[in-house]
């Protein structure tokens, strides 16, 4: 049974991977059916990997100021690029200081060799998803600016888009993997959607 209100939980951001949209989160957002809001689900030109994660972080940081003001709380789920562009503006601008929860779902956070093919121009922000990027080195050597968030992690196993499946696991807080057979299942299948539910709704 899926738990009920939120309470008085913060509004709740959503943020898609590269060559998603916001409507990647129509199951999910039906799911709730009401029971967590404000939502906000923002549109981020990825570019297919031109635009650096950085600038996108940028750009998540307007939409929120523009919805919620500069000083309400908020919970963020980031499904895969979007988890690393999530954390990107947690440790590097600031949102460490009014972000309650960080939930992060099949995101490379600890890189992914899907990435190391391609060359870092033109496609920046698929770099910065590399194994050992610049990028994930300053976020995994800054943890002070992740450490007063809640954070978990969901992935699975197999997932052509992070490899290993583990290196979806945020340096802090726990991850858990979900019986789904590839990436994108993760935000569409009952098995994973029942669990992330459950966290959101999570008081």
């Amino acid at each position: 049974m899926a738990p009920g209100p939120a309470g008085d939980s913060p509004p709740l951001v959503l943020i898609h991977g590269m060559w998603d949209t916001p409507r990647l989160f129509d199951r999910l957002q039906h799911q709730l059916a009401g029971r967590r809001g404000p939502l906000l689900i923002p549109h981020l030109p990825h570019r297919f990997g031109l635009t650096p994660i950085e600038e996108q972080a940028d750009l998540l940081g307007l939409h929120i100021e523009a919805a919620f003001g500069a000083v309400q709380p908020i919970d963020l789920l980031g499904f895969s690029m979007g988890g690393v562009i999530a954390r990107t503006w947690i440790q590097l601008r600031g949102g460490h200081r009014r972000t309650r929860r960080l939930i992060s779902v099949g995101s490379p956070q600890q890189g992914t060799l899907t990435a190391g093919p391609w060359p870092s121009w033109p496609l920046a922000g698929i770099a910065d998803l590399k194994t050992g990027s610049p990028l994930l080195v300053r976020l995994n050597s800054q943890l002070a600016t992740l450490e007063p968030v809640e954070c978990c992690s969901f992935y699975c196993h197999p997932d052509l888009m992070v490899m290993p499946a583990w290196r979806a696991v945020l340096p802090l807080g726990p991850g858990r993997c979900l019986p789904v057979r590839y990436h994108h299942q993760l935000m569409t299948h009952p098995a994973a959607l029942e669990p992330l539910l459950h966290e959101l709704l999570r008081p």
